[in-house]
């Protein structure tokens, strides 16, 4: 049963891997106006690589305003320097006092969306870096497809051992358990995906799903999102964007511990069978077949369910991993590592459960979350 589901995850990631393309390449179009923007709460570290790559576009219409969401390092300084050198493209805007009940990114982001003038509105986070070509060649897909939502996964920029350990598991969970293709073309919005590094709206569909104020207690915004668009009866659309856009999500192994406890549990819409049925499957698929393999090799024992099942669970999943790593330009090293990222991945889970049921909640950047007891 376990090596049947298995390979029914490889078959899910072989047609994903055909249904999530890079996107067109840019052409000679009409180029509406598209209102870039950027929340930015202490990303000094960030912000002046964003917005550089940025005001490179080789587009002609567009605009980019950053929220200073209270940051308390370089951030507004740097924003400063920037808004000189921009020639009129940056706008800069100071970040309201959090309300109760909002997410600080969605209120951010709900602001951001009250200022811009564009027909069309990008969200995009302040870790992004942007080719010059990514804003026409993203427009282009996105009224090639009909869409009124268009979202990318970027290429994920990896430095510490965690990160490489910990941050394509987001990949490798996207390609094997959802169907990409259900996500552009049905209309049930349990069939979601969307990455807030990059989202890209209709702006007449933002407004009518009464934008980020849909989703300000959701931490993890960027899927429900994607889920009242389809609500709304609108149409979304993903594409690779590794080439176009890349992005550092974490550069250490705390941040890669906070941000992921922050996401997971409220990824599972704070369910907490939801979490127990994941936390079985990981163990069932991705765990034990090693202990299996491990015995027989120990014990000299070779027989089919001791050695060979689990060795195929084993190979099938390398396998899986193994794909994934090429179009992600995952390091291929962390493919046999794999058994490591799912027992991180585990104890993450725990952790980000605990957090918020037992301790103070999801923690971000100075901020605590816990929507969960608020439900």
């Amino acid at each position: 049963m376990v090596l049947l589901s298995l390979l029914l995850f490889l078959g899910i990631v072989l047609r994903n891997l055909i249904d999530l393309p890079l996107l067109p390449q840019k052409a000679s179009a009409p180029e509406p106006m598209v209102s870039v923007l950027v929340p930015a709460r202490n990303e000094a570290m960030n912000i002046e690589r964003c917005v550089r790559s940025l005001l490179r576009q080789e587009y002609s219409s567009f605009e980019i305003i950053v929220l200073d969401d209270g940051s308390t390092d370089a951030t507004p300084e740097l924003l400063r320097e920037l808004v000189g050198l921009s020639g009129g493209h940056l706008r800069t805007l100071n970040g309201e006092a959090l309300p109760e009940g909002w997410h600080g990114k969605s209120w951010a982001c709900h602001q951001l969306g009250r200022e811009a003038k564009g027909e069309l509105l990008l969200f995009t986070d302040a870790d992004t870096m942007h080719q010059p070509d990514s804003l026409c060649r993203s427009v282009r897909a996105l009224f090639d497809s009909g869409a009124d939502m268009l979202s990318l996964t970027p290429y994920q920029e990896l430095g510490s051992f965690w990160e490489k350990l910990v941050v394509p598991m987001v990949y490798f969970i996207l390609l094997c358990y959802l169907p990409l293709r259900l996500v552009r073309r049905s209309p049930n919005p349990a069939f979601s995906f969307a990455n807030g590094q990059f989202l890209l709206f209709q702006k007449a569909m933002y407004q009518r799903i009464h934008g980020h104020e849909a989703v300000k207690g959701n931490i993890v915004e960027d899927v429900w999102l994607c889920m009242a668009v389809k609500k709304a009866g609108g149409t979304v659309t993903a594409f690779n964007g590794t080439d176009t856009v890349s992005c550092r999500m974490y550069r250490n192994g705390r941040e890669v511990w906070e941000g992921f406890s922050k996401n997971l549990f409220a990824g599972l819409a704070y369910k907490t069978l939801s979490l127990l049925l994941m936390i079985v499957m990981t163990l069932l698929f991705y765990i034990v077949p090693y202990l299996f393999f491990l015995h027989s090799l120990l014990n000299g024992e070779f027989g089919i369910l001791l050695f060979w099942l689990p060795f195929s669970q084993i190979t099938v999943v390398l396998f899986s991993r193994l794909l994934i790593s090429f179009p992600f330009r995952q390091p291929r090293l962390f493919v046999i590592l794999h058994l490591f990222s799912e027992m991180a991945l585990l104890a993450i889970a725990i952790n980000s459960f605990y957090s918020i049921q037992f301790g103070k909640g999801s923690q971000w950047k100075g901020r605590s979350y816990n929507f969960a007891r608020e439900r």
